[in-house]
């Protein structure tokens, strides 16, 4: 429409020759002025080049095109060979952003994250990844077996399988309820922040209390409420990696998540090994370690980070009962988040029914019967521990990277966890502090291949980014059921071939099943990765 001096109002929308203003035509904005420079960037971004195909190539020697040719005229024949060379020329690449539609550099909430934010958010990822495995792998597999087997040597490995079961239901529910609670939550720090601090405080609390106690009961619920609060932290944390973190670079960051992972794991293992030397000031000494490690880690991780945009205005559904229980539903029609969750459960089965009872392991298979044994056995997981900890990160910082650049997760995790099998053969082969060591070597190299890639991997099945958390806490449940699934399975084991040989130490062959089951897990986890479509 024009103004008094006749130029048109670049703000209004023009019309037709009778004054009517024609939907789609007369009012759609000049795009060159709406849209921003960086807008324009995006758009230019898509315009990835198609493969083209000439129709001469497909069809010079198609006997029925060249039939078709010379039974017809000319004329005809440029028509249909025209209309074939329509048909031929500028295949789609699926794999292009064009077919894709998204800013690989945009995160799912939105943002553009810039290059500092990017290596603040990959920062707070890996220390913290290092931070919490430290504690918690020391605690779970090194300090708490020692306190069980003070209280009672003859049912140490029975207490240990009882304790991490029911820690692990707790925290399988609690994976998916405060994941699923974080997806709903509404407030000026976004949706993760308040879970993440929160939960660190909790699980921090829980551990200091059991350093006070030596009650069977009361420890077994103090780690309760310690995997409670762990998991309220974990599932929004693992969620931020889908909700902030961009397609562009998310192997990149899982890379480095699962070198922290990796590198926190092995240290755990030296550092429990050190507290355990120095007798019961060590033990102690252990539980504060974890208790100042935990209460302060969410609180580092939220200010690391860029901070966490204010959703109040971000809609959500009526907080009716019905729509908070449909909340806890799980996916639907998702075939391949089936298959990454059982791969992983089957996956971290078999790794936790060995490193689980690593300490057991080595003192009462590999130096059974050896009157030093217990000292032996904390030596040799501190020598394993370095080894692991050396080709974890050399394993777990080039593979992220690495996928990001062919863009592949799918056949890596795959691998890995068969690398992670040869691995637990050695000391199947080698009944020596060898094959410890080359344990540690070869299945530490493909535990850390396959942390750097799996959380990737995890993320790329989800069927819904809205629902993040919520599915990431049921896939985060491999975590947990794993732990059940190793625990239970290895302490079966021991105890059922303590029961036959009608003794109350257990014997090498019990080892030896142990091993032999772990290795067809991590293969039945193979090939259900493999079995993941949609995913390269």
């Amino acid at each position: 429409m024009a103004d008094e001096h006749g130029n048109q109002d670049e703000n209004k929308p023009s019309t037709g020759s009778n004054g009517y203003i024609r939907p789609g035509i007369d009012d759609r904005p000049d795009l060159d002025k709406a849209l921003t420079p960086e807008d324009k960037e995006a758009i230019n971004r898509l315009a990835t080049p198609m493969p083209q195909r000439r129709a001469g190539d497909s069809t010079i020697d198609d006997e029925q095109v060249q039939s078709t040719r010379m039974q017809t005229g000319s004329d005809a024949t440029a028509a249909g060979l025209a209309s074939l060379a329509a048909v031929d020329t500028a295949v789609p690449d699926e794999a292009s952003a064009f077919m894709d539609m998204r800013d690989p550099m945009v995160s799912a909430d939105g943002h553009r994250p810039t290059r500092t934010e990017l290596i603040r958010i990959g920062v707070g990822f890996t220390v913290s990844a290092v931070a919490c495995a430290i504690p918690w792998v020391a605690l779970s597999s090194i300090i708490l077996p020692q306190v069980f087997q003070q209280i009672d040597p003859a049912s140490k490995e029975t207490m240990l399988g009882v304790v991490n079961i029911i820690g692990s239901i707790v925290a399988l529910l609690s994976n998916i309820i405060f994941g699923t609670l974080s997806d709903m939550t509404r407030s000026r720090y976004g949706k993760r922040t308040i879970w993440i601090v929160a939960g660190g405080l909790i699980t921090g609390l829980s551990i200091g209390a059991i350093a006070f106690t030596n009650t069977t009961w009361l420890i077994i619920t103090l780690w309760c409420l310690a995997q409670l609060g762990y998991n309220m932290m974990l599932a929004p944390y693992v969620a931020t990696m889908s909700d902030r973190v961009p397609d562009k670079v998310r192997g990149t960051i899982s890379g480095f998540y699962g070198a922290g992972i990796a590198a926190g794991q092995t240290l755990g293992s030296v550092v429990g090994a050190q507290f355990l030397k120095q007798g019961e000031s060590g033990i102690f000494g252990a539980w504060m370690m974890g208790m100042a490690i935990f209460a302060s880690i969410g609180i580092f991780v939220v200010l690391v980070w860029p901070r966490e945009r204010d959703n109040r205005n971000e809609a959500r559904a009526d907080m009716s009962v019905k729509e908070v229980l449909l909340n806890f539903r799980p996916p639907r029609h998702a075939p391949d988040f089936y298959y990454a969750l059982i791969g992983r459960t089957m996956m971290m089965g078999g790794y936790w029914m060995i490193n689980a009872y690593q300490f057991y392991i080595a003192e009462d298979y590999i130096y059974a019967g050896d009157p030093n044994a217990k000292i032996k056995a904390a030596n040799i997981i501190a020598t394993m521990g370095v080894i692991t900890l050396i080709v974890s990160l050399i394993a777990a910082v080039s593979a992220g990277p690495i996928t990001d650049k062919i863009g592949r997760r799918k056949l890596p995790v795959a691998l890995a966890s068969c690398l992670f099998a040869v691995g637990a053969a050695m000391p199947l082969l080698f009944r020596s502090p060898t094959g410890m060591f080359l344990f540690a070597g070869i299945a530490g190299l493909g535990y850390g291949i396959y942390n750097a890639i799996d959380q990737a991997l995890n993320v790329a099945v989800l069927p819904n980014p809205k629902e993040a958390g919520k599915d990431l806490g049921i896939l985060n449940l491999a975590n947990t059921l794993s732990t059940v699934i190793g625990t239970a399975f290895t302490s079966l084991i021991v105890a059922v071939a303590k029961a036959v040989q009608h003794t109350t130490v257990a014997t090498t062959q019990a080892y030896v099943i142990v091993f032999v089951v772990a290795i067809v897990l991590v293969l039945i986890a193979a090939w259900l990765i493999m079995r993941i479509k949609h995913v390269k």
